[in-house]
């Protein structure tokens, strides 16, 4: 059976301890030098990110998000513990967790880090495709020969080099597809490192709940119910002619996925196709106010993320989902690129504002797409709006500002809505 020892990345045949520095964290399995494709996942990125450059919030339990009636972007997993999500509302986290220390995200350092970790996967492979500043896949088939080791051994290597250099740590998962491997990297987190091998894919998927599946949400997941599905066992039992009549292209997906077949390939360097933000309210809201004060945090945030790719869109797109689940969409073209918060927001809210009537909202969300390169972004303004230009001088001297001093040296007054 072979065996990895995760501290001192030592190889051996079999043993409860390492041979070489005696560590009890070790990984057994019997394909574990036969797997190569990697999910890796950060472990609470940005919290992790605020305690390791504040190290009194070391052992505190802390909240990465916004003011009182903001929601939370994530939480250390001390947090975590008292049961708050990433997504909740702020107030409610509080009542969960009263003592614990709010930090606004920092999303141009958070893009830093990520920035070092992904090149240590490249190091690894040519073949890395991110989903997001926390978390990527990786194809390390045929690399055991450049490295002298097999991935699962330079998979360790990767985690523990990132919490030698970047104080930050990570999950692996491993296994012979991408909807295993993001799978496995979930189910031992924090610092977790699993895998699933082909022998053990049906059994193991056999007892576990479909909401397992990305992308299954809550929609998803009750006309899945409705149908008497609720785990991979049940998943199995349906005919895949019977499941493509009754979900559509979802329903032949949800076969393969079931039998854990996943043809998709790991893609380097696959273009981003639009940033976006959304979150879906612990209760159905129309008040204009609340709506605002969410559009504007998401619009910081696809704006953050924007400037932190060196990226910028044209095309500005709002979503809302009403309480009986129907999804509006409105989307605006602009004359040219932006990045700019103050601008995304702008078009948003005008968006917005006549869609208000349809309400309440379970869902709010911002998204920019048409990307291209951030440098052909903000330059001509706006001929209905001569004070854009004025607004996103003032934002770039701002960003200047907090990269300085901190994200909490300037905040707007509709942040703290």
């Amino acid at each position: 059976m072979p065996v990895l020892c995760r501290d001192c990345l030592t190889t051996f045949a079999d043993g409860a301890r390492c041979p070489t520095c005696r560590s009890p964290r070790i990984l057994r399995h019997a394909e574990l030098y036969d797997l190569s494709i990697a999910h890796m996942d950060c472990d609470a990125f940005y919290a992790s990110v605020e305690k390791r450059d504040d190290p009194s919030l070391r052992d505190k339990p802390i909240i990465v998000g916004g003011g009182e009636r903001g929601v939370v972007t994530t939480a250390c997993y001390i947090a975590r513990i008292k049961g708050v999500r990433s997504a909740m509302p702020m107030f409610q986290a509080l009542k969960l967790c009263p003592e614990a220390t709010i930090v606004r995200p920092r999303f141009e350092v958070y893009a830093e880090v990520s920035r070092a970790v992904r090149q240590m996967m490249d190091e690894l492979t040519p073949v890395v495709e991110p989903l997001s500043l926390d978390e990527a896949f990786m194809d390390l088939t045929g690399t055991a020969k450049l490295h002298g080791a097999p991935p699962a051994a330079m998979l360790a290597g990767l985690v523990k080099r990132m919490q030698a250099e970047l104080g930050i740590t990570g999950s692996i998962g491993l296994s012979h597809n991408k909807f295993l491997a993001k799978i496995a990297s979930d189910l031992e987190k924090p610092r977790g490192f699993s895998v699933i091998g082909k022998a053990e894919t049906v059994d193991f998927l056999t007892p576990q709940p479909v909401s397992l599946i990305w992308g299954v949400g809550a929609v998803t997941r009750e006309a899945l119910e409705r149908a008497g599905i609720r785990t991979f066992s049940d998943l199995r039992r349906w005919d895949q002619r019977d499941l493509t009549e009754r979900f559509g292209g979802m329903g032949t997906r949800l076969w393969h996925l079931a039998r854990g077949e996943d043809v998709r390939r790991v893609t380097a360097n696959a273009p981003v196709k639009g940033v976006s933000n959304e979150t879906t309210f612990r209760a159905d809201t129309g008040d204009a106010e609340v709506l605002d004060g969410y559009l504007w945090r998401m619009s910081e945030k696809v704006s953050g993320r924007l400037k932190a790719k060196g990226i910028a869109g044209t095309i500005v797109t709002l979503k809302l989902k009403r309480a009986d689940h129907r999804l509006l969409t409105r989307r605006l073209t602009l004359g040219e690129p932006t990045q700019i918060a103050d601008r995304i927001y702008r078009t948003a809210r005008a968006l917005m504002e006549p869609a208000l009537a349809e309400g309440p909202f379970r869902l709010l969300g911002v998204g920019v797409s048409d990307l291209c390169d951030g440098s052909q972004a903000d330059h001509s303004g706006d001929l209905l709006d001569p004070q854009a230009l004025v607004r996103a001088k003032a934002e770039r001297a701002t960003d200047a500002i907090k990269a300085r001093f901190g994200t909490d040296a300037i905040v707007k007054g509709r942040a703290l809505r």
